[in-house]
C-alpha cells in the first residue's frame, strides 16, 4: 500500500510544483508585456502577484487533480469479473447504439458533435470489450493511458500558459467572457487563430516541450500503473483528495476577497487563470438584485418614472413637433473602431481619412462611450438603446425576441428593415435575436459566389459587404417604401487579413493598423458608390463603433478604452457641427429619430440629445462592472454590493484620466443605482 500512496503523492506534488512554476513564469512575462503599463506596485501588491498568485496556482493544481485522480481510482480488476464485466460492456454498446442511430441531445447541438459523441463511446466499448475478453491486454492498456493522462496533464499545464499569455496579450486581462464564448463558437475562433498566429511551429514547440517535461519530471513513474490495482491505498487516498479538494475549493473563493487592489493588473496577476474561467462562465447572467448595492424599488422606480415622465418598465411617450420626415436610415457599426485611431482625436499616423472628413460634414459627437467592449453590447446599445445588464448581453440570452428595438420601431412605421452581417450571423446568436426583433437578415449565406471576392474567417471583407448592401437597397427601394438598414462590418479584426493593394500596409501584414486603413478605405468606397444612387439624396447615415478596440487599462473600466467616433451624416439635411458633451452610445438612435421628428411609445433608456430634459450620462460596463458617468464623476457598480468613484482628471496624455475620488458623491451612486437597478429588473419581465 506504501508503495502506492507514494506513486500517487508523488504525482500530485509534481503537477503541483509544475503548474506553480508556470504560473509564476507567466507572471513574470506579464509584468513585461505591452498591455500591462504603470506598475507602481507596493509590497503588499507584489506579495499578492506573486504569494497568493501561487496559492490559488496550487489550489488550481489540486483541483484540476481530480481526472487523474478519477483514473487511478478506476484501475482494478473487479469491474472485469462477472457480472460486472458483461452489465458495463451492454451499459456502453446501449449507449453507443443510443448515440449514433438516435436522435439525441449532440444532434441538438449539431456541427461534428454527434460524430465525435459515438466515436468516443464506440471506441471505449470497443476497447472495454477487449479488456474484457483478453485478459493479457489490461495491464498494456493500463500502462498507456496512465503515461497518456500524465503527459495531457504537462501538455495543459505548457498550452495554458503559453494561452494566457496570447489572450493577455490581446485583452490585458485573465480568462473572462470573451474565453467562455471561445468555447461555443469554435469554427470562428479556430480559423480565426490559424489565421493569426504561426499554429504549426507553436503547437510542435508545445509538443517538444511537454514531451521533455514528461520525461524529466515522471519517467520513473510512468512504467508504475500496476501499483494502482487494489483497494487499500484508495481508502485513505480516496478520503484524503476529496478533503483538500475541498479545501482548495474554499480557498479559491476566499482568495478572491483580496482582488480589491486598486489597481486592476494586481487582481488580474495575482488570480488563476482557469478559476477565471471558471468564474465567468458561471457569471453568465448575474442577477442585480443579489450581487450589486440596491435601493428600494419604489424609490428607484420612482428616480426612472420622474427621468423620462414614464409608466411601468419606463414606458413613455415621445413627441415630436412638425411633421415626420420619412427619409431612409443607414447605420453603420464598424468592428472595434476606437476614437484614438482618427486624425480628429490625435492619431497622427492618417489611418482614416474618410472618417475624419466625415466628421467635418456631419453632426459630428466628441464624446461618445461604448456600452461595453464585444460587439454584442454595442449591437444591444444602438438596437435596444438600454444600459448594459450584468452578465451577458440580452442578444446572447434566451427569450430576447419581441422586444421593443429600433427595427421593430420602424417597421412599424412601414420600413422596409435589415441587418446586414458580412460573417455567418449565427455567431454571438445574432440571427435569432435580430429575425425576432423585427428585421430580416442579409448574412454571408445570401452571397451569391461571384459577390465575394475575398474572405477570412469572419466573413466577406468590407468592400463586398458595402457592395451587398447597395444592391440589396437598390432593390427594396423600388418598392416604394424608405427602408432601415443596419449594417455590421468584418475587416477591422484580427488577423486583419484583405485584399491587396488598397491600403498602404501590406495586406498579409496582419497589423491592426492596416485593417483600420482598410476598413476606412472600404466606407470611402461605399459612400462614392452609395452618392451615385437615385435614394441616396433621401437618405440618412449614422456611423459609430460597435466598441474599442482595447478595454485593457489599470482600472477596471479605463474610459480612454470606451471612447469611441459616432457621427450623423446626410449633406442638405443635418448641418456640420461638433457635440463636445458626454453621449451615450444608447443615445445615437433616439437622436437619429429626433432629427426626423419622429413619434412613438417608447422603454427606451436612450434618449435624443435634443430633448429638453436631457443630462449629459454615458453606460459603460464589463460583463460585470456598471459603470455610470456624469460630469466629472465616474461610477462603477461592482458585485459584493461596492461601489468605487473616480473624477475625470484630463492630462496632456488622457482627457479620460481617472483619479479615485477622496469624497464619494452620494447622488451619483443613487443614479446609477437607479438606472441599472431598473433597467434589470425590467428586462427580465
Amino acid at each position: 500500500m506504501s508503495r502506492s500512496l507514494n506513486l500517487v503523492s508523488g504525482l500530485y506534488l509534481k503537477i503541483s510544483i509544475l503548474t506553480i512554476v508556470a504560473g509564476l513564469v507567466l507572471r513574470i512575462v506579464l509584468l513585461f508585456n505591452g498591455q500591462t503599463s504603470d506598475l507602481g506596485f507596493s509590497p503588499g501588491e507584489w506579495c499578492q502577484v506573486f504569494l497568493l498568485g501561487a496559492m490559488n496556482d496550487l489550489c488550481a493544481a489540486t483541483i484540476g487533480f481530480g481526472f487523474l485522480w478519477l483514473f487511478m481510482m478506476s484501475v482494478s480488476e473487479t469491474k472485469y469479473r462477472k457480472p460486472w464485466g458483461y452489465i458495463i460492456l451492454g451499459i456502453l454498446a446501449a449507449a453507443f447504439c443510443y448515440v449514433t442511430f438516435c436522435n439525441t441531445i449532440f444532434d441538438e447541438y449539431g456541427s461534428v458533435a454527434p460524430q465525435v459523441a459515438s466515436g468516443i463511446l464506440g471506441f471505449w466499448a470497443g476497447t472495454f470489450a477487449l479488456r474484457l475478453f483478453f485478459r493479457g491486454f489490461r495491464s498494456y492498456w493500463t500502462t498507456v493511458w496512465f503515461a497518456l493522462i500524465i503527459t495531457l496533464y504537462v501538455g495543459a499545464i505548457v498550452f495554458n500558459a503559453i494561452s494566457e499569455y496570447f489572450f493577455w496579450n490581446e485583452f490585458g486581462v485573465r480568462y473572462n467572457f470573451i474565453a467562455v464564448d471561445y468555447l461555443v463558437y469554435t469554427n470562428e475562433v479556430v480559423g480565426n487563430i490559424m489565421e493569426s498566429y504561426p499554429v504549426l511551429p507553436m503547437s510542435l514547440g508545445i509538443i517538444v516541450v511537454t514531451l521533455l517535461i514528461t520525461w524529466y519530471l515522471f519517467r520513473r513513474d510512468l512504467g508504475q500503473a500496476d501499483r494502482l490495482i487494489g483497494w487499500r491505498w484508495k481508502a485513505v487516498a480516496g478520503p484524503a483528495y476529496i478533503a483538500a479538494m475541498l479545501l482548495a475549493i474554499w480557498l479559491l473563493h476566499f482568495n478572491t476577497r483580496f482582488q480589491d487592489s486598486d489597481n486592476v493588473y494586481v487582481n488580474e496577476l495575482q488570480a488563476n487563470g482557469l478559476y477565471k474561467f471558471y468564474d465567468a462562465f458561471v457569471k453568465n447572467e448575474l442577477d442585480y438584485e443579489q450581487f450589486y448595492i440596491t435601493e428600494p424599488e419604489a424609490k428607484a422606480e420612482e428616480f426612472v418614472h420622474g427621468v423620462y415622465g414614464s409608466t411601468g418598465d419606463n414606458l413613455h411617450a415621445v413627441r415630436s413637433e412638425g411633421p415626420e420626415i420619412r427619409r431612409n436610415i443607414v447605420l453603420i457599426t464598424i468592428e472595434s473602431m476606437s476614437a484614438s485611431f482618427m486624425g480628429h482625436f490625435g492619431n497622427t499616423r492618417q489611418l482614416t481619412p474618410v472618417l475624419d472628413s466625415l466628421y467635418d460634414r456631419s453632426l459630428a459627437f466628441d464624446r461618445v462611450y461604448a456600452t461595453g467592449n464585444r460587439t454584442v453590447r454595442g449591437l444591444e446599445a444602438v438596437t435596444l438603446s438600454l444600459p448594459p445588464c450584468p452578465g451577458q448581453s440580452i442578444i446572447k440570452r434566451p427569450n430576447n425576441a419581441g422586444m421593443h428595438s429600433t427595427g421593430a420601431l420602424l417597421r412599424d412605421k412601414g420600413y422596409t428593415v435589415k441587418y446586414f452581417y458580412g460573417g455567418n450571423s449565427y455567431f454571438d446568436n445574432m440571427e435569432t435575436f435580430f429575425s425576432g426583433n423585427g428585421y430580416e437578415i442579409v448574412d454571408q449565406r445570401q452571397y451569391e459566389p461571384g459577390e465575394t471576392t475575398f474572405a477570412n474567417i469572419w466573413g466577406v471583407c468590407d468592400e463586398d459587404a458595402y457592395r451587398k448592401v447597395i444592391r440589396t437597397l437598390n432593390e427594396d427601394a423600388g418598392d416604394g417604401k424608405p427602408f432601415f438598414a443596419h449594417v455590421m462590418t468584418v475587416s477591422n479584426h484580427r488577423p486583419f487579413t484583405y485584399p491587396a493593394g488598397k491600403v498602404s500596409i501590406p495586406h498579409d501584414a496582419k497589423s491592426r493598423n492596416g485593417g483600420v486603413m482598410y476598413t476606412d478605405y472600404a466606407l470611402g468606397r461605399f459612400f462614392a458608390e452609395a452618392s451615385k444612387q437615385p435614394w441616396f439624396a433621401n437618405t440618412i447615415f449614422l456611423i459609430t463603433a460597435d466598441h474599442c478596440a482595447s478595454s485593457a487599462g489599470r482600472t477596471e473600466i479605463p474610459l480612454e478604452k470606451y471612447h469611441i467616433p459616432a457621427l450623423i451624416y446626410a449633406p442638405g439635411f443635418v448641418e456640420p457641427q461638433h457635440v463636445g458633451g458626454i453621449v451615450s452610445q444608447i443615445d445615437l438612435m433616439p437622436t437619429l429619430l429626433s432629427l426626423l421628428n419622429m413619434s412613438y411609445d417608447s422603454h427606451f433608456y436612450g434618449r435624443s440629445i435634443y430633448d429638453e430634459g436631457y443630462v449629459n450620462r454615458a453606460f459603460i460596463a464589463t460583463y460585470q462592472d456598471l459603470g455610470y458617468l456624469e460630469g466629472d464623476v465616474f461610477t462603477i457598480l461592482s458585485p459584493v454590493r461596492r461601489f468605487e468613484q473616480y473624477r475625470v482628471v484630463p492630462t496632456e496624455d488622457n482627457p479620460h484620466n481617472l483619479e479615485p475620488m477622496e469624497t464619494e458623491n452620494p447622488e451619483q451612486v443613487s443614479r446609477a443605482i437607479g438606472y441599472y437597478q431598473t433597467s434589470s429588473a425590467w428586462n427580465k419581465r
